[in-house]
């Protein structure tokens, strides 16, 4: 351990802490992270973080160990730990009352477009923790205005202002220099700068209620808490891990095709294996092809952070996400690899999403060819037209500037052994811990009109446990003409279904012109929207978990009335068959008619 390291053990004969105050002290620095991530909300200028809440809090230790995250992203948290790493190695002199900001992929973030603020704190003069706020950006000064700049060859093309680890407070105050640099360069400065105020804000309450624990309980006694709180962390880890069956599995997805840049897709290849005698699980990414030269490369944060997220979506949920159960996971990685390490320039504009998604989600279901009851299918995936990112003039505040990343669409959760998958889920990375925009939020804040988001019947991948259905979404300006910048997965490989369990849908994007002719969007690109013009997207459902025809028929009909299912999809995948109709009260399975339907389908399927 560091000497700044607040883990180290307090003292030979040191006692052991009771359990009750083991739980205290975690939900309190919880409670902390939890209001730093409060204080973001409600202070952050761009809709990105004030609605569709895209950032993340967390804390690390002086060594720079996970230490809690709350409700984090796990895109954003599984890193942290990186980016502090960063902090201390490229600066000798750390002091209190610093501040850093860091949003390199290169040495621990995970892509330009979060910005972090890293704190250092300090109790009697020993440094002792680290508070982190990342937040994704509205712009960062990319060549587009986009922070998904998928067909950037190279970081210089992608265009994004780069701060490893730079000190941008000194005795608490700025370091004005860093700042008149970002409000050149970033197209909406004011934004950026009210969210930088509202990142430094999170930070500095964290490291204030970090220094009222320390007040209260004494460094003695939380130097003793870390260690035993990593130690129990591990100890539960372990306890899941053997509940699980021995094997190392192989398993392989595929991004979408990117003509011209990757015309067969970008391959994913994942190999699991798990150890319950040792309590470990190896994750070996290093069958992966080189850098590409596009955005869509991994940085090693998301590397690490989305295939291990992979693994805790399949474990029990109260198992705590931090050092201690990290030393249970091997994660092996590449030097030079599309998903692994990168070697600079190569970008990772597009790192936290795309190719993540389908890492995370081929881990998952990699982890359900364990047996019956294990891992998940695949969630629905695509940056699609719900999750582009716009930019234009607005004509009601002068014609001033705005760029934002939309988060309102959806795409449908992954079924899962004992559980239908999850409607709000998002994308993988997030799994519903980002908030979707708000219809009104956005087109008050930006000169946008919302034509339709509604749930889109028969999208879901069948199966006894079924994927969330896609949404359709359609929008377009409401005065000037605005620009969509879009990188999006799911338009041709569709997210899938495990054990017996059918695939989600396809996604697809159409711009639709002033007469109503509807022309397809490209997948990778941008283009201009006028008014009385309309972006319209399918997004992506979620695959499912396990034989269709072993789905209660009751489920099936309860899908027919919500309208996620139609009757022929019912009877086709399924094999029920109704009598009455689902437009009144009298919708009700024909019990007779179904046994014998799913009799034929199971011979015909050869089950």
């Amino acid at each position: 351990m560091s000497e700044k390291d607040p883990a180290a053990v307090a003292g030979d004969g040191a006692n052991t802490l009771s359990p009750m105050l083991l739980a205290v002290l975690a939900n309190r620095f919880d409670g902390v992270v939890r209001e730093m991530t409060n204080t973001m909300l409600r202070t952050g200028r761009s809709a990105v973080i004030n609605s569709a809440r895209d950032f993340s809090c967390g804390i690390t230790t002086a060594d720079n160990q996970l230490f809690a995250t709350a409700e984090g992203l796990p895109a954003h948290t599984y890193g942290l730990n990186l980016q502090t790493a960063a902090m201390c190695a490229y600066h000798d002199d750390i002091a209190e009352g610093d501040a850093y900001l860091h949003n390199d992929p290169y040495s621990g973030n995970s892509h330009p477009a979060d910005h972090t603020l890293i704190v250092p704190v300090f109790w009697a003069g020993r440094h002792v923790f680290n508070v982190c706020a990342k937040a994704h950006q509205a712009d960062i000064g990319n060549s587009l205005p986009t922070t998904y700049h998928a067909a950037a060859r190279d970081i210089y093309e992608e265009g994004a202002l780069i701060f490893p680890a730079v000190r941008v407070q000194r005795d608490g105050r700025n370091v004005d220099d860093i700042i008149r640099m970002c409000q050149r360069r970033i197209r909406v400065a004011d934004y950026w700068y009210g969210d930088f105020l509202a990142m430094l804000a999170a930070a500095r309450t964290g490291e204030k209620r970090i220094h009222e624990v320390f007040a209260k309980y004494g460094p003695d006694t939380l130097a003793r808490f870390v260690v035993e709180w990593f130690d129990y962390s591990e100890q539960r880890m372990r306890q899941a891990i053997r509940n699980l069956p021995a094997a190392t599995v192989s398993r392989e997805s595929a991004h979408d095709p990117l003509p011209p840049m990757m015309p067969d897709g970008i391959p994913v290849r994942v190999k699991v294996t798990v150890d319950p005698a040792a309590a470990r699980i190896v994750l070996d990414l290093t069958d992966n092809i080189d850098n590409m030269d596009n955005g869509l490369n991994l940085s090693e944060a998301c590397s690490i952070s989305n295939s291990v997220a992979g693994v805790f979506n399949c474990l029990p949920s109260d198992i705590p996400r931090n050092g201690g159960s990290y030393r249970c996971i091997e994660v092996k990685l590449r030097e030079g690899a599309a998903i692994g390490i990168p070697r600079f320039p190569h970008s990772c504009s597009v790192a936290t999403t795309n190719v993540s998604d389908r890492l995370l989600n081929t881990v998952q279901a990699a982890l359900a060819d364990l047996g019956e009851g294990y891992g998940l299918a695949e969630g629905g995936i695509g940056m699609g037209a719900g999750f582009c990112v716009i930019s234009g003039r607005d004509a009601r505040h002068g014609d001033h500037a705005y760029v934002n990343q939309l988060i309102i669409g959806n795409n449908g959760g992954p079924g899962g052994p004992h559980c239908d998958g999850w409607v709000t889920y998002g994308i993988p990375v997030v799994a519903g811990l980002m908030y979707r925009d708000s219809v009104e939020i956005s087109e008050l804040s930006y000169p946008i009109h919302y034509r339709e988001i509604r749930l889109a019947t028969d999208t879901t991948g069948a199966g006894r446990r079924r994927g969330a259905p896609g949404v359709h979404i359609t929008y377009g300006p409401s005065h000037h003409p605005m620009t969509v910048v879009f990188a999006a997965d799911g338009q041709a490989n569709p997210a899938r279904g495990v054990r017996g369990g059918g695939d989600g849908n396809v996604g697809a994007m159409f711009v639709v012109g002033h007469d109503g002719s509807r022309t397809r969007a490209p997948s990778v690109g941008q283009i201009v929207l006028e008014r009385g013009m309309w972006l319209e997207g399918l997004e992506t459902a979620g695959g499912g978990y396990g034989d269709p025809l072993q789905r209660e028929p009751e489920r099936v009909r309860d899908d027919v009335l919500e309208g996620y299912l139609g009757l022929a999809r019912a009877r086709a995948d399924y094999g029920v068959v109704f009598d009455g109709s689902p437009d009144d009260d009298s919708l009700a399975v024909d019990g007779p008619a179904t046994a014998a339907l799913r009799a034929e389908l199971a011979r015909a399927r050869g089950h």
